[in-house]
C-alpha cells in the first residue's frame, strides 16, 4: 500500500479527505482546552507508568487496506503496551495510531473532515477521539461503540485510560486548569 508524503511546514499539514490540510494555530480557548488535556494525560501517564502523552505529535497511520496518511492530533497518548518506549525513543514519526486522540474544534472545522479524522483514527487501531468544543463545553467521546457527549458538569473516563479522570469544564477554563483533574491510578496511588 502507498504513503503519502506531505512537505514540512509550520504549522504541520495532515491528510483528510483527500486533501492536506494545515493545522491552524490556536487562539486561546483552544490553547487552554488542548493544554488541559495533555497536562492531565502526561500526569496520569507519568503516575501510572502506562504510556506517554504529546501536543501535536505526528503519526504515519493508515487503516487496513487503506493509504499510510499523516495526522496530527492535538493531544495524543500511546500506550508503552502499543510502542515501547525504547522504539519511542528513536522514532520521530510514529507510524502506528495513538491509543487515544483530544482534537479540539476550531472554527475553521469541517464537519465532514472530523468525521473522517475520527474514523481514521478508529479504524487504524486508536481506541478513543475525544473531541472537545470548548465553546459549547462539552466534550464528545468517540469509541467502537458509538458517541457520547459530555458537558461541563461531567467528567471525562474511558476504559482505554484506567483510572483517568478530567472533569469537562477544566477543558473550557483557563482558572485552575490542573486542580480539576482527578487522578486514580490502578496501583492504587492517587
Amino acid at each position: 500500500m502507498s504513503e503519502i508524503k506531505l512537505p514540512e511546514a509550520k504549522p504541520a499539514c495532515e491528510w483528510v479527505n483527500g486533501r492536506a490540510l494545515q493545522k491552524v494555530s490556536p487562539k486561546h480557548k483552544h490553547a487552554m482546552a488542548q493544554t488541559a488535556f495533555v497536562v492531565a494525560l502526561d500526569r496520569w501517564a507519568r503516575a501510572t507508568g502506562a504510556g506517554v502523552a504529546g501536543m501535536e505529535w505526528r503519526f504515519r497511520i493508515a487503516p487496513p487496506g487503506e493509504v499510510r496518511r499523516p495526522l496530527v492530533p492535538d493531544v495524543a497518548y500511546l500506550s508503552h503496551r502499543r510502542l515501547p518506549y525504547k522504539a519511542m525513543e528513536v522514532t520521530d514519526e510514529l507510524r502506528v495510531a495513538p491509543d487515544a486522540v483530544v482534537e479540539v474544534k476550531s472554527p475553521r472545522d469541517r464537519r465532514s473532515d472530523t468525521a473522517e479524522k475520527v474514523r481514521v483514527y478508529l479504524a487504524s487501531g486508536t481506541r478513543v477521539v475525544f473531541l472537545v468544543d470548548p465553546n459549547t463545553r462539552v466534550v464528545t467521546v468517540c469509541d467502537a461503540r458509538g458517541e457520547r457527549r459530555l458537558d461541563d458538569k461531567e467528567v471525562i473516563t474511558h476504559a482505554a485510560l484506567p483510572g483517568f479522570r478530567l472533569a469537562v469544564k477544566t477543558c473550557s477554563s483557563c482558572r485552575g486548569q490542573n486542580k480539576e483533574a482527578i487522578f486514580r491510578s490502578p496501583l492504587g496511588r492517587t
